[in-house]
C-alpha cells in the first residue's frame, strides 16, 4: 500500500482531482476483495461409507483443513447445516448392525450429540449406540398406508431402513425434514428429538403402486420454496416427483413429460426413477432433474417437464445442480449407463450448460482424463454462494473436488476418503 500511496500523490499533483478519485476507487475495490477473501469462509460437509468429514477454507478456497472421520466406520448418508444457524448441523448415521441414528452439532461439527439422549447415556449396556432419536414410525392411521409394490409386483409392507436426506427449515433451526427408505417424509420441530410423518404423501392414492428401484425405495430429494413456506418438492426412486402446496397435508405427482423405457406405461403418472432435482432459490419453480436416463427441465413448478439432454455424451447420471447466481447455468456429471456406473470413456468430466440445458460444454481442467472409473452419487454435488460460485463434488473413489471459478478449473481437496455419499457446501460470513 505504501508504493500505491506514493503513486497516488504523484498523479494527483499532475492531473488533479479526477485521477485521485479514480485511484481511491481502485484501492477501495482491492481492499474489499482482500477483506472478502479473509472474512468469508466455506465449510464442506462430506458423508462417506465409513464416516463424516468436514472441510474448511477461506474465500480463496486454495488451502483446506480436514476434520474427521466423525462416526468412523458408520455410513453417513447425509449431513446438512441450517440456513438460519449454520453451526447447527444435522447428520444421518446408519449401520446394518445398529440401525439409524440422528446426530446433531450446535458448534459447526466440533462436537455432536444424539437429540433426545442425555449426555452420558449415548450407549446401551451392550456398548452400542442408544439411538433415542431413531423414532421414525410410519403413521398407520390414514389409509392406504399398509403396503407398496415389491419387485415382483406383489404387495409388500412399508419397512423403515434409513434416512437418506435431511433438509433443515429455511426459517427455524429447530425444524428439519427427513426423507427415508421405504419412501416417506418426516418432520421434526424440536431439533431432531422427535419425528412425525407427513402421511399425506404416502396416503394420497398412488402409494400402493410405488416400487423400489435398484437402490431401494428412497425419498432422496427435498426442496423447500423460499417464496412460499407451504410449497415443497420431493423425489422418490422409483416413484417419481411430487409437490405439496399446503405444507405437506396433500401432495400431487408432477411427472408429466417424463418418459421411462422399462415401465409398462411409459407415460405413467408414477413409477419414474428420478435421481435428483435441483433449483436455484432465487428462481423458485424452475426445476432441473437428472432422471435415470434424461436431463429434464420444468418452468412451471413441475407441472410439465421437457428434455434438455442436448449434446451430452450420455444422459444417464445421478447429480445435478444450479449455479448460485446464474439460474440458467446448470451442472451434470454423465455416467456411462445404468449397467456400468462409472464415468463415460474413463474421463471425469463435469458438463455445464449456460443456457438452461441442451447446449453443454465439458469442464475438464484439473480432472483425470484417462483410466478413471468412479461414480458420483445423487447427493454428492453442491455449490457455495461466494461471488465466484464454487462447485464441489465427491466420488466413490474417495476424492472431493472443488472449482473456485464456477467449473472452469478443478482441484482435489482430498483424494483418499472412503466412498463419498453426500457433499454439502456452507458459505459462512
Amino acid at each position: 500500500m505504501e508504493i500505491e500511496e506514493q503513486l497516488f500523490h504523484s498523479y494527483a499533483l499532475k492531473s488533479g482531482e479526477e485521477v485521485a478519485t479514480f485511484y481511491l476507487a481502485r484501492v477501495s475495490t482491492t481492499e474489499h476483495t482482500m477483506l472478502g477473501d479473509k472474512m468469508s469462509k466455506v465449510r464442506v460437509l462430506v458423508g462417506t461409507k465409513k464416516g463424516a468429514f468436514i472441510l474448511t477454507s477461506d474465500g480463496k478456497r486454495e488451502k483446506w483443513d480436514v476434520s474427521g472421520p466423525h462416526f468412523a466406520g458408520w455410513e453417513m448418508y447425509h449431513l446438512k447445516g441450517s440456513p438460519v444457524d449454520p453451526d447447527r448441523i444435522y447428520a444421518s448415521q446408519t449401520s446394518g448392525w445398529f440401525g439409524q441414528i440422528i446426530q446433531r452439532s450446535d458448534d459447526g461439527g466440533k462436537t455432536w450429540h444424539q437429540p433426545g439422549t442425555p449426555p452420558g447415556e449415548q450407549k446401551t449396556p451392550e456398548g452400542g449406540p442408544k439411538g433415542e432419536s431413531n423414532k421414525f414410525a410410519y403413521d398407520t392411521k390414514a389409509a392406504p398406508l399398509t403396503t407398496h409394490q415389491w419387485y415382483d409386483g406383489t404387495q409388500h409392507p412399508w419397512e423403515f431402513k434409513r434416512v437418506w436426506h435431511l433438509e433443515p427449515s429455511l426459517t427455524d433451526p429447530g425444524t428439519v425434514y427427513a426423507g427415508v427408505e421405504d419412501a416417506a417424509i418426516f418432520r421434526s420441530t424440536d431439533g431432531g428429538t422427535s419425528w412425525h410423518e407427513l402421511p399425506g404423501l404416502r396416503g394420497h392414492g398412488t402409494g400402493p403402486k410405488w416400487q423400489p428401484g435398484a437402490g431401494g425405495m428412497c425419498l432422496h430429494t427435498i426442496i423447500l420454496d423460499p417464496s412460499n413456506p407451504n410449497r415443497m418438492w420431493i423425489a422418490i426412486s422409483a416413484a417419481g416427483a411430487f409437490r405439496t402446496d399446503d405444507g405437506g397435508k396433500s401432495w400431487k405427482p408432477i411427472n408429466r413429460g417424463l418418459r421411462s423405457q422399462y415401465i409398462p406405461d411409459p407415460n405413467a403418472e408414477i413409477g419414474h426413477c428420478v435421481h435428483h432435482i435441483a433449483m436455484n432459490p432465487k428462481r423458485p419453480g424452475v426445476l432441473f432433474m437428472q432422471k435415470h436416463w434424461d436431463v429434464m427441465r420444468s418452468d412451471d413448478a413441475g407441472d410439465n417437464w421437457k428434455e434438455v439432454s442436448g449434446n451430452l455424451p450420455t444422459d444417464f447420471g445421478f447429480v445435478i445442480d444450479v449455479h448460485s447466481h446464474e439460474p440458467e447455468t446448470i451442472y451434470v456429471l454423465p455416467i456411462k449407463s445404468d449397467g456400468e456406473h462409472f464415468v463415460h470413456e474413463g474421463k471425469l468430466r463435469v458438463f455445464r450448460s449456460k443456457t438452461g440445458g441442451n447446449d453443454w460444454e465439458p469442464l475438464t481442467k484439473g480432472l483425470p482424463q484417462k483410466d478413471c472409473y468412479v461414480n458420483v452419487l445423487r447427493d454428492a454435488m453442491s455449490v457455495d454462494t461466494l461471488d465466484k460460485c464454487g462447485i464441489y463434488f465427491g466420488t466413490t473413489g474417495g476424492q472431493v473436488y472443488c472449482s473456485p471459478d464456477a467449473g472452469d478449473s478443478w482441484n482435489p481437496i482430498v483424494r483418499d476418503l472412503p466412498a463419498v455419499l453426500s457433499v454439502e457446501a456452507q458459505t459462512l460470513a
